[in-house]
């Protein structure tokens, strides 16, 4: 899910209506280009019992998070 351009609070809410819209066991790649969202994002879905596989930072300014619904 591409992310890019949108802030906190709204890149959680959108990360948490797709997760929910996912079976357990599913991963789901978010692309940010927001600082803040990239702390806030993995934080608040381990907060909802989801499992955060990783964040990278691409060249581009941008990162990729990779969270496996719980």
């Amino acid at each position: 899910m591409d992310l890019t351009g949108e802030v906190c609070p709204m890149t959680f809410v959108k990360t948490k209506l797709a997760l929910e819209g996912m079976a357990p066991g599913q991963v789901l790649r978010v692309i940010l280009d927001f600082a803040e969202a990239v702390e806030s994002v993995p934080r608040s879905a381990r907060n909802e019992g989801h499992r955060v596989l990783g964040v990278v930072q691409t060249e581009d300014n941008q990162w990729t998070v990779l969270i496996r619904r719980g």
